[in-house]
């Protein structure tokens, strides 16, 4: 069983701004293989098609943590099969970056998770969102996206759920090959 775990916070005020790209990819991936995360599970709203479940956290972005212990141990996920998809402030934007295992880099859904399962060698995709001039970064990752990032957020987001599909059902060494490079668009 393969889990991908979309980080955001729940909420109208939350839905457009730059600290829940994770959840709007899931969103994306959820409509291209047809599994809506309608059920509500995990603490959370689940998704499942076949041996894929999408998990996007009910819980604040700080406590993520909770809601994707609970799905690993129900669905007996391994470390290898679980990826988390989630913004990136060390990434201009746009950029995409998979890789396993390593630390927080300070980003509070991933220290959660860190923390929950005690162990950091699952997968996460980071999806560079860029920092801020003035150095406010709770302020920068609950903004909207800026009018030139939203340009490109519908490209951005199809490039992000083509590598949650690549990771599934090609393997992370094939998706690490093709999605890691900086975009050619």
């Amino acid at each position: 069983m393969k889990l991908v775990v979309g980080l955001g916070n729940p909420g109208p005020e939350y839905e457009t701004t730059r600290h829940n790209l994770g959840f709007l990819i899931l969103d994306e991936v959820s409509r291209k293989l047809r599994a809506p995360c309608s059920e509500r599970r995990y603490h959370g709203h689940f998704g499942r098609r076949n041996d894929v479940g999408l998990l996007k956290p009910a819980t604040f972005m700080n406590l993520s943590g909770r809601s994707v212990a609970e799905a690993v141990l129900d669905l007996h996920v391994a470390d290898e099969d679980l990826l988390v998809v989630h913004d990136e402030l060390d990434l201009p934007f746009g950029q995409v970056r998979l890789r396993r295992g390593g630390r927080s880099a300070g980003h509070r859904g991933v220290q959660s998770i860190l923390e929950t399962l005690d162990r950091d060698a699952f997968y996460r995709l980071k999806i560079g969102i860029g920092k801020p001039l003035d150095g406010d970064t709770v302020r920068w990752v609950l903004e909207p996206f800026s009018a030139e990032e939203a340009k490109s957020l519908e490209s951005l987001l199809e490039r992000c759920a083509a590598a949650v599909e690549s990771f599934v059902f090609e393997g992370a060494p094939r998706a690490m090959n093709r999605f890691n490079a900086p975009p050619t668009d």
